[in-house]
This record gives C-alpha cells, sequence and structure tokens, in this order.
C-alpha cells in the first residue's frame, strides 16, 4: 500500500542530553505534520532505530558517547535521509557531516520550530536545508567570489558533489555571454540573478552577497524590469535561455 502523503512525516531523534531529545519530541510530535517514532541517546541506538521503524528523516546530533554522530552517518544514510541537528558549529565538522552523507545541517538557536518542520519536509523531497552557521561554513569554501557570510538558512542541493559554486557554475556555464549581455544586467544585478536561478531566496541572497534584503528587493526589481518578468520563474527561465 503506497504511504499517505497526509500523513505526519516520522522522525527519529537522537541526541544524548535527554531533555533536548524529550523538547525535540514534545515539539514535533506535537504538529500535524511531523511526529517522533523513536529516540537514540547515540549513534548506535540511531541505527537501530531507523533500521526497525523506516523514518522518514532522522535528527542527528554530533557529538553523543560511544557512537558520535559522524560515525553513524554512513549507516544512517542508506536508510533516511539525515539532518544534523545539533549546537556543533566547526565548520571542518559541518564540511565533514556533508561528505558523509548528512543532507542538511541545523544548529540550535539558529531556527524556529516552524523552520524545523519546513527543514524536515525540505529534506524528505530531497532538498538540503542548513542554518545560517552551517550555510556559512558551505559558502566560504564553495562560493568564495560572494564572500559568503550566513545570516538565513540556506538551501543547497541534494548531492553534496553538485553543492555551490559547482551548481552555480553549471548555471553560468549553461548561458551564454552574448545571451546574457542583451538584458543588459550589472555585475551586481547578474550575481543576483544567478543566485535566483539556483533558487535561493531574497534572505540566502542577501546573506550570500553581503548586502540588506532591501538591497536585494531593488536589484530584482531593476532585473525584472530588465528581463521583462513579473516572477521569479519567468525571469530564471529568460536567464537560462529555456523561455
Amino acid at each position: 500500500m503506497p504511504p499517505n502523503p497526509n500523513a505526519p512525516l516520522r522522525i527519529v531523534v537522537a541526541d544524548d542530553n535527554p531533555v533536548v531529545r524529550a523538547g525535540l519530541t514534545a515539539l514535533l510530535s506535537g504538529r500535524e505534520d511531523t511526529t517522533v517514532v523513536a529516540e537514540a541517546a547515540n549513534g548506535r541506538e540511531a541505527c537501530d532505530a531507523a533500521r526497525r521503524h523506516r523514518p522518514d528523516v532522522v535528527l542527528l546530533d554530533v557529538r553523543m558517547p560511544e557512537v558520535d554522530g559522524l560515525a553513524a552517518l554512513p549507516h544512517l544514510v542508506p536508510l533516511a535521509p539525515v539532518i544534523m541537528l545539533t549546537y556543533s558549529h566547526e565548520p571542518e565538522t559541518v564540511r565533514e557531516a556533508v561528505r558523509l552523507g548528512a543532507s542538511g545541517y541545523l544548529v540550535h538557536g539558529e531556527f524556529t520550530v516552524a523552520q524545523l518542520s519546513t527543514a524536515v519536509r525540505d529534506i524528505r523531497a530531497g532538498r538540503e536545508h542548513f542554518t545560517p552557521t552551517a550555510a556559512g561554513a558551505l559558502a566560504a569554501t564553495r562560493l568564495p567570489r560572494y564572500h559568503a557570510t550566513a545570516h538565513t538558512p540556506v538551501k543547497l542541493p541534494a548531492i553534496p558533489s553538485q553543492m555551490g559554486a559547482q551548481r552555480l557554475s553549471q548555471v553560468q556555464s549553461s548561458v551564454g555571454q552574448s545571451t546574457r549581455s542583451r538584458f543588459r544586467l550589472s555585475t551586481r544585478e547578474a550575481e543576483i540573478m544567478d543566485l535566483i536561478a539556483t533558487g535561493m531566496n531574497n534572505q540566502q541572497i542577501a546573506a550570500t552577497c553581503f548586502i540588506s534584503e532591501k538591497t536585494v528587493k531593488n536589484h530584482i526589481n531593476r532585473i525584472f524590469a530588465k528581463l521583462h518578468s513579473t516572477s521569479r520563474s519567468q525571469a530564471a527561465a529568460k536567464w537560462l535561455g529555456v523561455a
């Protein structure tokens, strides 16, 4: 029988702090769209729970006794998408988690319950999700020309090897300069249009380009006028040469 699309997403929460586990379980199980089917205090228990319950998503802490989150990741990824949900925000830890297959990285204190629920659904649908500190760790490596910093969650492509700079370079290389030049966008407008084409929202673009969200909106208004577009999808289609 196919799964009920309206059924709550089933989640395993793995964290060695019982207060954190209880809080996440109460919050997520109290929503109509998510429910916690099991808790785990370390990586080994998380793997056992994932094999037993086959959840839609696993929320995984980094530092846990016996088997930590990074050690458990390669064993969990074949079973379910994994979001690191942790206080650990060191850039090398973020990058290692992504390398090992994490579909998202959320740092405590940088998201609301609603944003966590959104992240869970994004990851279940194959879209990665990162909160500010984690996004900055990745952007600093993969999007250096934008001098990326992180102030807002950034959703990145689903396959780690195709994240950040590679995705942006694919967008850029797919459009000839002659095609782009006809729109007469400034250098900054072209940068912002590239990011729109990768799926970033205004907040994410502001964080990546180190400018305010209001400035992003002003640029987008000018971009839409030059591309004779009324929506992001329409502008992206023209920019990518598919409209």
